[in-house]
């Protein structure tokens, strides 16, 4: 009989895959979730961890997709993407974040969802040894398929009195200087951050200074408050140094239709497209067709946007009320807390154990970071019958915050 456990690469664990005890974050969550949904299975459980829109994406992408699927014209393989797709891209960029002159054809391949294109642009540039400069907290998947190419990552902090934006000048020149790729989000999640103009051109000459492609995951990129929408290519040298990462899923709520696209430097992209094709034969050409009826779209963008703004200035009073540090982000849909430091006689060393706390004794659901200080991430997507029954949503939730006597 074979030994398959002999066979698993390295990069997964080799011989110790899946035998070991560690437990992933988010499973440990959804553990909690469950023992508290069977401890009192009388009690709604609070979600206010979900990262995915609480809305059906908008009538006109929906009623586009349902006329588009029955065109025999868009059967089969859509490969590297359709023209109309790439052109809906300009125009959104254009429309919405003021970026002018880039080429459909050459500076924009569209992706399924932005997770697939952060596992695959690390195989265009990313040799054993070769180092990838990472912001953190964030999202992980760049820096996970850098190490499985033998590439180091730098974990870069995010910390709250620098406004949860890398300190640049406080980067080692010369480790710097053998950086490939350097990954930021912004929007971020999970801090809420907007990145400024002035922040943009700092990245923009860093990059040029030490020959790093920017790598600007703008997956909430339409989700601002108080705030201009800003893409990184509309500022001074930003599409010779970058490429520019837009999801479908956050900001037009068609999370689980698996749509986005890559946009920036044109060799940079032309590369992506060059593995993308090596890994998919890309998305389906109605769902393609179906979003070119709704990204360039203002109105649509402004409504959604308008949605998390009420809910997120709700939840920022409902948590400022319980005792936390709360005010409204520069974008996303998330508030990113201190996370208490116990309640009543009991104390958290780390930001998971007061969430592990408030989903065991009061079914609510978080998600704990502790990558750079302890913080709790509050989603304004939590789940209610509509727009009438959020207050009853929130106003539990306080009572439930306000029960558990957090110490801050």
């Amino acid at each position: 009989m074979m030994d398959l456990q002999q066979l698993f690469a390295k990069r997964i664990g080799g011989a110790s895959f899946g035998l070991t005890n560690e437990i992933y974050k988010f499973e440990k969550i959804k553990r909690a979730k469950a023992a508290a949904r069977q401890a009192r299975p009388q009690v709604d459980l609070l979600d206010f961890g979900v990262g995915e829109p609480d809305q059906m994406a908008p009538a006109p992408i929906r009623a586009a997709l349902k006329q588009a699927v029955d065109d025999p014209a868009n059967r089969g393989y859509a490969d590297n993407g359709i023209g109309a797709f790439k052109a809906a891209a300009a125009q959104y960029l254009e429309k919405l974040f003021g970026v002018t002159g880039l080429d459909p054809d050459t500076e924009i391949n569209h992706s399924i969802g932005s997770k697939p294109a952060l596992a695959m642009l690390p195989l265009c540039f990313v040799n054993p040894g070769d180092v990838v400069l990472m912001t953190v907290p964030g999202y992980p998947v760049l820096g996970t398929h850098t190490r499985y190419l033998g590439g180091e990552v730098v974990k870069v902090p995010l910390k709250a009195e620098h406004g949860f934006l890398p300190q640049l000048k406080r980067l080692d020149s010369a480790l710097a200087d053998r950086a490939k790729l350097f990954y930021v989000n912004y929007p971020n999640n999970p801090t809420g951050a907007a990145a400024t103009p002035e922040f943009f051109d700092q990245l923009i000459a860093f990059a040029h200074r030490h020959n790093i492609l920017i790598v600007q995951d703008a997956a909430y990129a339409t989700l601002t408050f108080g705030r201009e929408r800003l893409s990184i290519l509309s500022r001074p040298g930003g599409k010779d140094c970058a490429v520019e990462l837009h999801s479908m899923s956050k900001s037009f709520n068609m999370t689980g239709w698996r749509l986005g696209f890559v946009a920036g430097h044109a060799q940079a992209v032309r590369a992506f497209a060059e593995v993308k094709d090596n890994v998919d034969s890309g998305q389906f050409k109605a769902i393609q067709l179906a979003a070119c009826a709704g990204i360039a779209d203002l109105q649509l963008a402004e409504t959604i946007r308008a949605h998390y703004r009420e809910r997120l200035e709700r939840l920022v009073g409902v948590l400022q009320r319980a005792g936390f540090a709360a005010r409204m982000p520069g974008g996303t849909f998330y508030l990113y807390v201190p996370a208490p430091k116990g309640a009543g006689r009991e104390a958290f060393a780390t930001a998971e154990e007061a969430s592990q706390f408030l989903i065991r004794e009061h079914s609510i659901s978080t998600v704990p970071w502790d990558d750079a200080g302890a913080f709790l991430r509050f989603s304004a997507t939590f789940e209610s019958k509509d727009p009438a029954d959020d207050q009853r949503v929130l106003a539990e939730l306080e009572r439930r915050l306000k029960a558990a006597k957090l110490v801050f």
